[in-house]
């Protein structure tokens, strides 16, 4: 477990690189992206974490929580992701966090396909900054969206992630390729306990991938 002054250490010349990216995707976003959700949203959440993380994971859209604060993964959820990644020996401060939508949905309903649409380059642009050896799907929603290659007309062809969790996908953005592992939202732990030792298990996966690409 890290201490508090790991949130000082010096950033590494690649990491200031890619977060000089990330802070112009997001300026970038604030100018062009229209939006109606952006008129009733507190904040923008764009993403946390460190800009040269080895693992991105991606969810759906903020919460209320999350919208209130400008950041993803606060809460009870939040918790539970920080306690997922203790279990293989790293933190949040290890990882990066987005959304596929950048502004919450009213009352969280689910994301609208021009909606998706509108977000997805900011998305992808994040993706193509961070360069992580390993995507993260939280969740059926988020699963669906990215293995359908980011193409919301497709999602309906794509299996729920209870059936893809733990199962490695290669998929490529561009010229570049990642490895994409499904899993269980965080949060479905809080209502269904069972599938914590499911999580567990294929977070130990995400780390033999991992090792597999050094």
């Amino acid at each position: 477990m890290q201490s508090d002054l790991s949130n000082f250490k010096k950033k590494t010349p690649t990491q200031e690189k890619k977060q000089k990216l990330l802070d112009k995707i997001k300026s970038n976003l604030l100018q062009k992206l229209v939006c109606p959700l952006r008129d009733e949203a507190t904040n923008l959440v764009f993403g946390k974490g460190n800009s040269n993380a080895d693992i991105l994971f991606i969810g759906e859209a903020p919460g209320e929580k999350e919208d209130l604060q400008g950041i993803p993964f606060v809460g009870r959820a939040g918790k539970e992701l920080d306690q997922l990644l203790h279990s293989i020996n790293l933190s949040l401060e290890d990882v990066y966090i987005a959304n596929i939508l950048k502004y919450r949905p009213p009352k969280n309903r689910d994301p609208k396909k021009d909606e998706i649409k509108n977000h997805t380059p900011y998305l992808i642009e994040q993706i193509k900054a961070i360069k992580p050896k390993v995507i993260c799907t939280l969740g059926n929603f988020s699963t669906k969206f990215v293995l359908s290659k980011f193409n919301p007309d497709e999602m309906k062809k794509i299996e729920g992630v209870s059936n893809l969790h733990g199962k490695p996908v290669n998929i490529k953005i561009d010229k570049l390729t990642f490895k994409v592992v499904p899993l269980y939202h965080p949060a479905a732990m809080l209502y269904r306990p069972k599938l914590r030792g499911a999580l567990k298990k294929d977070f130990k996966k995400i780390n033999k991938v991992i090792k597999k690409d050094n």
